[in-house]
């Protein structure tokens, strides 16, 4: 296994020679300080960067149409919503609070599957910096996602452009779809993730890689698995 002597080799070798890095991070202190930052930063200049570009009026008119049954009055109230500040206002904050908290709660379900293991060392804090080190293929979507923004001819451009890996985006699926938010959330990240978390616990604990890939991909599954059902509904 190759030796990781700096928080910045750590996040290049994370896409391409996890083992190293995960060994590395479980035993130094406050390295994952630096995968928070680039994983928000990217984040939230895509979003930045979709909010200032796209067509605010055609983004309203959108998200109305997608909408169920509403009156006039309704449709007016949610367009005067949509103005360029509080939509940035709402993205930027909510995306932020969005990470924060999904990994938060990502930390606590690794850190109690986790507690059978007889060599048991880390705590919720080891995990919850643990998630960000996963979550570093969101790095490489994103930027993808800036560039393909700032290329962009038309104003009109659906949020999918953000995740460009998903099936949403792919596929072509429109916001009017009821399928959209679902096709939103499959994306080549979220498997590239579920892999990471399979190596990181491997490498933090005695599991067998068969149990690490059970507890990596355990909450996806149901998750999504009740998420499809009810969309089908």
């Amino acid at each position: 296994m190759h030796s990781v002597s700096n928080p910045f080799q750590a996040c290049n070798d994370i896409f391409f020679r996890p083992n190293g890095v995960f060994k590395a991070v479980g035993e130094k202190n406050n390295w994952s300080w630096f995968p928070f930052l680039i994983v928000m930063m990217i984040t939230l200049a895509a979003q930045y960067l979709y909010v200032n570009f796209v067509d605010i009026e055609w983004f309203a008119n959108i998200n109305i149409a997608a909408q169920d049954a509403m009156s006039p009055a309704e449709e007016d109230q949610m367009r005067a919503f949509f103005t360029r500040n509080t939509l940035m206002l709402s993205q930027l904050v909510g995306a932020f609070f969005a990470l924060t908290i999904v990994n938060a709660i990502f930390a606590v379900y690794l850190n109690l599957t986790t507690r059978s293991d007889d060599s048991h060392v880390f705590g919720f804090t080891d995990w919850y910096g643990f998630t960000w080190w996963v979550s570093m293929p969101y790095v490489v979507t994103g930027l993808i996602a800036a560039a393909l923004i700032m290329f962009a001819g038309d104003h009109q451009i659906s949020p999918a452009i953000l995740a460009p890996l998903s099936l949403s985006y792919l596929l072509g699926v429109e916001m009017t779809s009821p399928w959209f938010a679902f096709a939103q959330a499959i994306r080549v990240e979220l498997f590239w993730t579920i892999y990471l978390t399979m190596v990181g616990i491997t490498q933090w604990t005695s599991f067998s890689t068969k149990k690490a890939a059970i507890i990596a991909s355990a909450p996806y599954v149901v998750i999504y698995g009740i998420w499809g059902v009810f969309a089908l509904i």
